[in-house]
């Protein structure tokens, strides 16, 4: 074994791979999208024996195909971030009552804030819909262990298993030990039997199976190591040097101390949440040392298995206290339980949290807002002003905008001026998706009205039409994201014959979560060929029966494209093919002529790239040379000529198909 700084997700990899998995599969998301990733590099290595990873084309085709191993014997391990489990839900619900051979974890990761993603879906909620057993860590160091008893706990009792980090716990970096090499653990190979098919008969039996193994696994939860209780007594002499502070670990036993004071008050904290508390209780504690202040001893609790809820070990917990305030992220899942626990047992403690008001109701918990939170709960006479811990000026809004030379902004500018040149009659309602693309809602650009999930645009666009058909409504979807999930609604559209128009923004990758590769590239997560599957062929296929291609930095060729595909009567398509700036390695920038500029400034204005300004005391465009790719977009569109790219000399084209940009 090796000691190895990791950030969390790489971890939760190793962890995986030493446990013993042998099939991984999953859909790329930020934050979970370097698990797989670090598997397929172990894979790639050499270090990953007789392992199966790959990116599937969505995530209810993962979780599908993995059932299929777990029925097989094998450790699988599937990967999402919290939307992604919707995706996945239809495949989860019904694998719970079928059961699995082989251990099965999903690691779902979710996003408080939100910082990447379109909702704050509390999977620990989706668990307990599901009736599948969750674990909720607070540290990379105790995910990778709840990842290895998770296996244990799906094979024991055949259910699908859910590890829930947050964004945090997947980015935070640590130094972890880990294996050198792994095997995966050898399966038997899949054995036929009528229980693997899901009819009304079994699933009446496999209902009443879940609901006697729950309060099993609620026992075997109350006794494990990952709900652990201690009571923190604070140091009393006023007197002591200001500095000391009680350096309290993470990791605490199972096994409540003794102490000298009985708490009447108790703090819960979920995932995170628990970490930020122990370091506010540290903070509190050092405030009371300078104030003279005297502290109370305080009994605290992690809940890191929160389905099904151990309530044996919190019935242990509650006793004795008055009053306890919980701490967790995004729903009062844990808030929840505990009021219930103190109607079940008739016990007198008050439940503080997200349902009074007490605490922070939706995005990220921090540890200044929990250690104030704690101020006001303990009624303590102490304060955080003057010591950095509160907020100071915001800082200004930095809006997310796309790349400099980023394709997809010529493929917007060319739908906007064809529609515009066709006049009002092709007024446009543009339908977004999720990827990158969904950053054309904001100004200059503004061609993103709707955007809800992934695949939805097209169907979007559809519903639009039907109730205002005199409105030509423009569906934008990203190569990988048609392959996810776009294929349906374009079958539909043709079926049901929508006159609405397809864009298709080919950048040949998956970029938003970090430029992975999809059906389309022929590169598979571990670095396989195979004949990538074509978008024309699959829109022919599907009935599109008007397809047209262009590059979306030829300005006028991609206007004329989408002209032509708009005008079409019934379904139709535009494929805007530009690699991603990522894949490409950038050209000369754009040059400028000061002498030919009319000073319009419709080239800022316009096209909003972050390689353009504008010298308002010379009234001229300002190239930042080092964002600038030279793709000559601006040069295109400058009527003036003020604008020239060095690389259009040579008739550079920037457009390629998706295998060979992928490869690139």
């Amino acid at each position: 074994m090796s000691k190895t700084f990791l950030m969390g997700n790489e971890a939760f990899a190793h962890a995986a791979l030493e446990a013993g998995v042998k099939v991984c599969a999953g859909y790329p998301g930020t934050p979970s999208s370097e698990v797989l990733e670090t598997i397929a590099k172990a894979h790639a290595q050499g270090k990953a024996e007789g392992v199966h990873v790959e990116w599937s084309t969505n995530e209810k085709a993962a979780l599908e195909m993995l059932a299929g191993a777990a029925y097989s014997g094998a450790r699988t391990l599937f990967t999402c971030k919290q939307v992604g489990l919707n995706v996945a839900s239809d495949a989860l619900m019904s694998l719970n009552y079928v059961g699995v051979e082989g251990g099965t974890v999903l690691f779902v990761a979710d996003d408080p804030g939100p910082i990447s993603s379109q909702t704050e879906q509390d999977t620990r909620r989706f668990a307990s819909f599901a009736k599948v057993p969750v674990f909720d860590p607070a540290t990379p160091e105790q995910g990778c262990a709840m990842i290895k008893t998770a296996y244990d706990v799906s094979e024991r009792y055949h259910t699908p298993v859910i590890v829930r980090p947050t964004t945090r716990v997947c980015h935070a970096s640590t130094f972890i030990d880990i294996e050198d090499t792994t095997q995966a653990k050898p399966a038997k190979g899949f054995e036929k039997d009528s229980k693997w098919v899901i009819f009304p008969k079994r699933s009446f039996e496999a209902h009443g199976e879940i609901n006697d193994r729950l309060p099993k696994i609620a026992a075997d939860f109350s006794a494990c190591e990952f709900n652990p209780i201690e009571v923190v007594s604070f140091g009393q002499d006023a007197e002591a040097d200001s500095t000391a502070s009680r350096d309290v670990p993470v990791q605490v036993s199972a096994q409540e101390p003794a102490s000298d004071q009985v708490p009447t008050i108790g703090v819960v904290a979920g995932g995170i949440s628990y970490a930020y508390v122990r370091e506010a209780l540290r903070i509190i504690e050092q405030l009371a040392r300078e104030a003279h202040v005297a502290l109370s001893a305080v009994k605290l609790m992690q809940v890191g298995t929160p389905y099904p809820f151990p309530a044996q070990r919190a019935e242990e917990f509650v006793q004795g206290l008055e009053a306890i305030m919980v701490f967790e992220e995004l729903d009062h899942v844990l808030e929840d339980e505990f009021l219930k626990l103190a109607g079940q047992i008739h016990a007198p403690y008050t439940v503080h949290g997200k349902l009074t008001g007490e605490t922070t109701a939706r995005g990220e918990n921090t540890t200044d807002d929990i250690a104030a939170q704690l101020i006001a709960f303990m009624q303590l006479p102490l304060s955080l002003e003057g010591r950095g811990m509160v907020a100071q000026t915001p800082i200004p809004a930095r809006p997310p905008v796309l790349c400099a030379g980023c394709p997809h902004r010529g493929s917007f500018i060319a739908v906007k001026n064809a529609l515009a040149a066709m006049g009002k009659k092709h007024e446009g309602v543009y339908c977004g998706d999720i990827g990158c693309y969904t950053l054309g809602n904001a100004k200059p650009l503004s061609t993103v009205d709707t955007c809800l999930c992934m695949g939805a645009g097209i169907t979007i666009a559809q519903g639009i039409t039907a109730v205002d058909p005199n409105r030509k409504a423009v569906a934008f979807v990203g190569d990988s994201t048609f392959f996810a999930s776009g294929m349906t609604g374009v079958a539909n559209a043709v079926y049901n014959g929508h006159d609405i128009t397809l864009v298709v923004l080919d950048n040949a990758t998956t970029a938003m979560t970090g430029s992975q590769p999809h059906p389309g590239t022929g590169v598979t997560l571990v670095g396989e060929h195979r004949k990538p599957l074509s978008i024309d062929a699959v829109l022919q296929a599907l009935g599109v029966e008007k397809i047209i291609h262009a590059n979306p930095l030829k300005a006028h060729d991609a206007i004329e494209a989408a002209r032509e595909a708009i005008g079409f009567e019934g379904p139709s398509a535009v494929i805007y093919e530009s690699p991603c700036t990522a894949l490409i390695a950038p050209q000369a920038p754009v040059e400028f002529d000061e002498d030919a500029c009319t000073h319009c400034t419709k080239c800022v204005s316009r096209l909003g790239c972050p390689a353009l300004s504008w010298d308002r005391e010379n009234r001229h465009p300002l190239i930042d040379t080092s964002l600038c790719t030279g793709c000559g977009l601006c040069a295109e569109l400058c009527s003036d000529g003020a604008l020239a790219c060095p690389t259009q000399a040579d008739s550079t084209d920037q457009s390629c198909p998706s295998s060979n940009a992928q490869e690139a």
